[in-house]
C-alpha cells in the first residue's frame, strides 16, 4: 500500500497548486458560465411555453379534464415556471460537467470513475423515472381521479395552476424514486451503506416502500401496487449492483495500487 498524496482541488498553469484566490476565480467563471446558459435557455424557454403548457395540459384533456385560472397572471405565470423548469432540465448537463470539472483535480482515479459514472448514471436514471410517470402512472392517476365525479353532479373545474404543479410533483418524485439505484452503489462504494444491511432490513424497507407508496398515490390498491413494483425492483436492483461492484472492488486493489504507483512515479519524474 502507498501513502496517499495529499489531494489537489486544482492546478495552477505552470502545473503547481492553485491558489485559494485561483479556485474563488475559477468558481466564479463557472458559475456565471452556468448562470449565463440558464437565462438563455429560460429565455428560449419562454417563447415555447405556451407549447409546453399546451403539450402538458393535451395529457389531462383526453380524460375530460377543462381547465381555468382564476387570477389574471396564473396563466402568464404558469408559462414562466414551466419555462424556467424546462430551462434548469437544459442546463442540468452543463451544470454537472462545471461540478465535475471543478473537484476532479482533486480526485484519485477510482474517484473519478466513481464520480462520473454516478453523474451519468444519475441522470440517466432520473430522466427514466419520469419518462415511467408520463407513460405508465399519469395516465392512471388522471383517470381515477376525474371518474371519481362520475354518477354525481359534482364537476371538475381544475385550475391550470393546480394541474401543473401536480404534474410536476409526480414527475419530480419519480425522479428521485429512480435514483435509489445510484445513491446505493455510491453510499456502499463510499463505506457508508452495507449491502448486509440492504438484506437484513429488506422486510422493513417493503413495508415503508408500500407506505411510501400509498403517500404519493390516489387512495387506491392498484395504483399503490404499480407504483410499489418498480420500486421493489429498483431496490432488488440495488442490491445486486452493490453486490457486483462490491467483488469487483475487492478483486483489484492490488491493481490500483500498482496504477498509484506508477502515477506516484510519474509525478515524481516530472517534477525532477
Amino acid at each position: 500500500m502507498t501513502q496517499r498524496k495529499a489531494p489537489q482541488t486544482g492546478a495552477g498553469e505552470d502545473g503547481g497548486m492553485m491558489s485559494l484566490s485561483g479556485h474563488l476565480r475559477e468558481l466564479r467563471n463557472r458559475l456565471i458560465i452556468c448562470i449565463v446558459v440558464l437565462i438563455v435557455t429560460f429565455l428560449a424557454g419562454i417563447h415555447f411555453a405556451p407549447d409546453l403548457v399546451k403539450a402538458l395540459t393535451a395529457i389531462g384533456e383526453q380524460y375530460g379534464y377543462t381547465y381555468i385560472y382564476v387570477s389574471p397572471p396564473e396563466l402568464l405565470l404558469q408559462y414562466f415556471s414551466v419555462a424556467l423548469i424546462a430551462a434548469v432540465c437544459v442546463t442540468m448537463p452543463v451544470i454537472l460537467y462545471h461540478i465535475y470539472a471543478f473537484v476532479q483535480p482533486g480526485l484519485r482515479k477510482n474517484e473519478n470513475r466513481l464520480f462520473v459514472c454516478a453523474l451519468v448514471s444519475g441522470l440517466i436514471m432520473f430522466v427514466v423515472g419520469v419518462i415511467f410517470a408520463y407513460r405508465i402512472m399519469l395516465p392512471f392517476m388522471l383517470r381515477f381521479l376525474i371518474d371519481i365525479s362520475e354518477g354525481s353532479d359534482i364537476k371538475a373545474q381544475v385550475t391550470v395552476g393546480n394541474y401543473l404543479s401536480f404534474l410536476m410533483t409526480i414527475f419530480i418524485i419519480f425522479g428521485i424514486l429512480f435514483e435509489l439505484p445510484v445513491i446505493s452503489v455510491v453510499l456502499t462504494q463510499l463505506g457508508l451503506l452495507k449491502v448486509e444491511w440492504m438484506k437484513r432490513f429488506r422486510k422493513p424497507i417493503i413495508v415503508l416502500i408500500f407506505f411510501v407508496a400509498a403517500v404519493v398515490t390516489p387512495p387506491d390498491v392498484v395504483s399503490q401496487v404499480m407504483v410499489a413494483i418498480p420500486m421493489l425492483c429498483l431496490y432488488e436492483v440495488s442490491i445486486v449492483l452493490c453486490t457486483v461492484l462490491l467483488k469487483l472492488r475487492r478483486r483489484g486493489p492490488e491493481t490500483e495500487d500498482e496504477e498509484e504507483e506508477d502515477e506516484d512515479a510519474a509525478d515524481d519524474g516530472a517534477d525532477d
